[in-house]
């Protein structure tokens, strides 16, 4: 058995296996084919709640219950789910912890990548034994998607808008016939009760490849929004804050609320072109600010805390990680970046030391 202890980054369903363990024992729901959960207790895990013997799940979403409803009933249908937000909504996080309730293993993963080819989608080939052996089971090396649908459990493919439109193309007959074809051996995989895919993909970023209307049509489409209130975003931040922090041996206190309170706004205003109470309006940098760059800048910020201050996050150390996160291109983001240090953060009484760390990093 795994030391999650040991490891920086553990899968969800081994991070959370005490709450999918007291789900399961609690839930008396009609479950879906080869599902270890019902719909009901996969939103329960996403959201948290209480449940009767006593056990506190723990939210993994901040947001619309609505939205994970509307999610977790896609999957329990033929249709594929494609979770689309910005950089940052948590389509990744949600995607993970989906496969893991539903699944019990959230590794059937495909990272999409621009230089991807159909062989990762499909199945590839072990060359010695194909040029020792000539075609053959044994040489056959499957892809995830594949030994999803060997087995039944949720497949997942990150970044969909990164793969190239050919590549994309190729999920259509895994979507709607439910089967991968392998010509070279006259056979084919069909896809056990249990199986389906979730995808994930932003409009944003460069390099975006569209889906064509013929795959489209194959996936139900959910869009993951940013936080809609300053308190729900400091209550996301705070809490992966916390997790993160535990992960990385940093101190239990070194984020205080104020600073992730302003560092919060900050991003909100930025993002929206405009201060908090609606009055000024502001120029907004080519970055996203997102809440999981938010989530970034304070680890970092509570890593100089603690192994170059006295342990508890300051201004001094968030202003070089608000810097980095804004600033990516030098000399347009820069001029916004300068413009709202002394037209905002210059004029807020209780701002001045956040001012003067920022100041002092762009001279």
């Amino acid at each position: 058995m795994k030391n999650n202890d040991e490891l920086l980054r553990p899968h969800a369903e081994d991070a959370y296996a005490q709450e999918l363990k007291a789900l399961a024992a609690q839930d008396k729901k009609a479950r879906p084919t080869n599902w270890n959960l019902s719909p009901w207790a996969v939103v329960t895990y996403l959201m948290g709640g209480s449940l009767p013997d006593g056990t506190e799940i723990e939210a993994k979403y901040f947001g619309s219950r609505r939205l994970i409803e509307i999610a977790v009933s896609t999957l329990a249908t033929d249709r594929a789910l494609l979770l689309i937000g910005i950089p940052g909504t948590a389509k990744t996080w949600v995607s993970e912890h989906l496969s893991a309730a539903i699944s019990g293993d959230s590794t059937f993963l495909i990272q999409g990548t621009a230089g991807m080819n159909e062989d990762t989608m499909r199945y590839g080939w072990n060359y010695a034994k194909l040029l020792s052996e000539g075609p053959s089971k044994a040489a056959l090396t499957p892809s995830p998607i594949m030994n999803a649908m060997q087995l039944g459990k949720i497949a997942r493919v990150e970044e969909l808008t990164r793969i190239p439109s050919d590549v994309q193309d190729t999920l259509i007959t895994l979507l709607s016939e439910k089967i991968l074809p392998v010509p070279e051996l006259g056979i084919e995989t069909q896809a056990k009760k249990g199986f389906n895919v979730i995808a994930t993909a932003n409009d944003r970023d460069k390099g975006v490849n569209e889906l064509s209307s013929a795959l489209r049509r194959r996936f139900n489409t959910v869009v993951l929004p940013l936080p809609a209130t300053l308190e729900e975003e400091v209550k996301i931040v705070q809490t992966r804050v916390e997790k993160i922090g535990k992960s990385l041996a940093l101190p239990v206190d070194a984020a205080p609320i104020q600073e992730i309170q302003r560092l919060v706004t900050i991003f909100r205003e930025l993002r929206s072109g405009k201060t908090t109470d609606g009055r000024t309006k502001l120029k907004s940098p080519s970055s996203t600010l997102s809440t999981a760059e938010a989530i970034s800048v304070v680890n970092h910020g509570q890593s100089l805390a603690a192994h170059f201050g006295d342990g508890a996050l300051k201004a001094n150390d968030l202003a070089a990680g608000i810097t980095g996160a804004l600033v990516k291109d030098p000399v347009q983001d820069k001029m916004v970046w300068l413009e709202y240090l002394e037209t905002i953060v210059k004029e807020r009484k209780d701002w001045q030391d956040l001012y003067r760390s920022c100041r002092e990093l762009m001279e």
